[in-house]
């Protein structure tokens, strides 16, 4: 058969201009939907010969062409052309040139708008559940150093300032839950991904007896889109995946935000390991941890992706339209993005090491256990409000005498509550204080050796059903 220079070029009688050719093609990007595209495509072609729409024969070649080519990508040996405007359009008419007239009748009761969008639910499908993957060996390594941290002791913040003493432990599981919630929402986008929309071909549907149940089963797609002119023009599924992808980065930047602070001489809570920071082109002694700046930074750049997908699809009329190929670079950076922080960070903080010591040092200054003192009062009847009050005078006091609250004398304290008793310093004691949080969710020793346990065996179980799957 003759081959046209463009599948749409039938009812135009001038070529695409240059300029318009390369300013609307996406083929440089979109490349890596290849094994997607041709995963799709096989599962399209057994549907047509089952449906009798094409011979078993033509069906069969295609399989075999397509596979071929699939082959070749692989090996790095199939040549792109900067001529091809898709990824799409460049594997058909590869499929048309290595076996003819069969190949020009793939494309038999789709369009490309339906084409791309199971293209890309077959990729992020995919990548979604390597990012779980990527979490949950992050989530194995927190849970590692909680285990080894559990009776580590530093001052917790809040608004910067020193709050209660706190185990590390404690700290540490903290991000746990977060990434925890990171892999729920993932988990549920899943699902919204796990559509198929083959079959709503530009988006009518078709007037051809295709099988889209068919399709779904050879795709393992437990559902199928049921609006043609919605499924052509959907990406919800992108965004809520960016969105997700959004909050796990934040959760990441939070983190690095700590170890970048803590990892100064101010502070001296960690060390970053060399392999994972870098120097100064003109101070010698410098130790950056620019690791974690970068982490950081890149949370900018995938809110950045949120924002332009959200611009892009906020004034498009109904159904589809060309804007929607500009919905892959944002996609394609948030994965490639997140997946390379993951694994870093995972890897990073394996090899952190934590000054116990000043921790232990800097948890006993900033009057950490006024609230503890607070509590004493109340147990001993005095109205929290009143006892407030009593704890904030003597803060006062220490400040002014250059004392902290374990070193007044019993007189001193006194002074200000004539409940106090000599029981007192048993409550001003950092490892009491500690020990004293036995709220559920609460720092003490006991409540977080029993999370870590709960924890373990959830992943175990999770990995038991992993196997059995």
């Amino acid at each position: 058969m003759k081959e046209q220079s463009k599948p749409w070029g039938g009812r135009f009688q001038e070529p695409t201009h240059k300029l318009v050719e390369a300013f609307t093609a996406s083929i440089s990007y979109d490349r890596r939907l290849f094994r997607y595209d041709i995963e799709g495509s096989i599962a399209h072609a057994r549907m047509l010969a089952r449906q009798g729409i094409i011979s078993k024969g033509d069906a069969r070649s295609i399989a075999a062409g397509l596979k071929g080519i699939l082959s070749d990508i692989e090996q790095g040996i199939f040549e792109f052309s900067s001529e091809d405007e898709d990824i799409h359009m460049a594997i058909e008419k590869a499929l048309i040139k290595r076996i003819g007239d069969a190949g020009a009748k793939l494309h038999t009761g789709r369009s490309r708008n339906d084409q791309v969008a199971l293209d890309v639910r077959l990729y992020l499908r995919a990548e979604i559940l390597e990012i779980v993957d990527c979490l949950a060996l992050l989530k194995a390594v927190i849970i590692e150093l909680a285990k080894e941290e559990v009776d580590t002791i530093l001052p917790g913040y809040t608004h910067l300032q020193k709050a209660q003493p706190v185990l590390l432990a404690h700290y540490l599981l903290a991000y746990r839950e977060m990434l925890d919630r990171d892999e729920s929402r993932l988990r549920d986008c899943y699902r919204r991904v796990n559509v198929l929309p083959l079959g709503a071909a530009a988006l009518a549907g078709s007037s051809l007896p295709i099988d889209r149940v068919y399709v779904a089963r050879q795709l393992k797609f437990p559902e199928i889109s049921k609006n043609s002119m919605d499924t052509v023009s959907d990406r919800d599924f992108i965004a809520e995946f960016i969105f997700a992808a959004s909050l796990t980065m934040m959760h990441l930047s939070r983190f690095c935000e700590d170890l970048i602070l803590w990892s100064t001489g101010e502070f001296n809570f960690v060390e970053i390991s060399d392999a994972f920071t870098t120097g100064s082109s003109i101070m010698p002694q410098k130790k950056n941890p620019d690791v974690a700046e970068l982490i950081r930074g890149k949370t900018g750049r995938i809110y950045g992706n949120l924002v332009a997908l959200l611009t892009l699809l906020k004034g498009l009329p109904m159904s589809y339209n060309r804007d929607l190929q500009e919905d892959k670079e944002p996609l394609f950076d948030t994965v490639d993005t997140v997946k390379a922080c993951l694994k870093i960070l995972t890897e990073m903080i394996r090899h952190m090491k934590f000054n116990r010591e000043k921790m232990q040092k800097e948890a006993e200054g900033g009057f950490a256990t006024a609230t503890d003192l607070a509590e004493y009062l109340v147990m001993k009847g005095v109205p929290f409000r009143e006892a407030h009050g009593v704890v904030g005078k003597l803060v006062r006091l220490c400040i002014e005498s250059q004392k902290d609250l374990a070193s007044l004398s019993l007189e001193e304290l006194c002074r200000f509550c004539p409940s106090i008793g000599e029981d007192v310093y048993d409550c001003l004691s950092l490892q009491n204080s500690v020990k004293s949080r036995k709220s559920y969710g609460g720092t003490a020793g006991e409540q977080v050796r029993e999370q870590i346990r709960q924890l373990e065996a959830q992943a175990g179980n999770m990995s038991k059903r992993k196997k059995s799957v």
